[in-house]
């Protein structure tokens, strides 16, 4: 098994198992130092799923890698709460996906702080980006796979299913599969969102 394929499934299951939009991997250039050359073939078998990854930004220690689902990435940023916090933040919403990211990466490359607004690339309840950016990301009720300030029950039962797919994935590339059989493996899209 290859390491790559294991920290791909790792940190990116449930967005490669169609039941989150996004997902973000911080890539050590270290460890990956062909980064964008590794993804070109795993960008062949994961087209046909609708899967894509993206190198938001890189320096010299580490490349961000957005792994998303086009479709689903694309209704999520059209929700009109999703998209109403994007335009305040400047982003082209009516561009389309690669336009937005593009704008996403500059923000990362511009800013002294982490852009909040990522969080709603990844599939983040609005209320809580709101409420990470208001409360500087303190006075959460529980931190998982974001700081919850709402809805706890609903963000535990995501954080379990999210764990569940994580734990599915690399226990299937363990047993020997590869991740662009897992591709085919993948959940229907339609069940990606967590706010939907």
């Amino acid at each position: 098994m290859l390491q790559f394929e294991y920290d791909l499934a790792f940190h990116c299951a449930p967005a490669l198992a169609g039941i989150k939009p996004a997902n973000l991997m911080s890539c050590s250039n270290k460890t990956y130092p062909d980064l964008d050359k590794l993804l070109q073939e795993y960008r062949k078998t994961a087209i046909a799923e609708d899967i894509r990854f993206s190198i938001l930004c890189s320096c010299p220690h580490h490349s961000l890698l957005l792994v998303y689902r086009q479709t689903a990435l694309e209704e999520w940023l059209q929700r009109p709460d999703v998209a109403a916090l994007l335009v305040k933040e400047g982003y082209p919403v009516d561009k389309g996906v690669s336009e937005m990211l593009a704008h996403l990466g500059v923000r990362l490359a511009q800013c002294s702080d982490f852009p909040h607004e990522i969080g709603l690339f990844l599939g983040y309840p609005p209320a809580d980006v709101l409420a990470f950016r208001h409360f500087r990301g303190q006075n959460y009720k529980f931190c998982g796979y974001w700081k919850v300030y709402n809805n706890e029950e609903e963000a535990l039962r995501w954080f379990q299913r999210f764990d569940l797919c994580r734990d599915c994935l690399c226990r299937r590339l363990k047993q020997g599969m590869t991740i662009p059989q897992l591709f085919t493996c993948a959940l229907s899209k339609s069940n990606y969102c967590y706010a939907a």
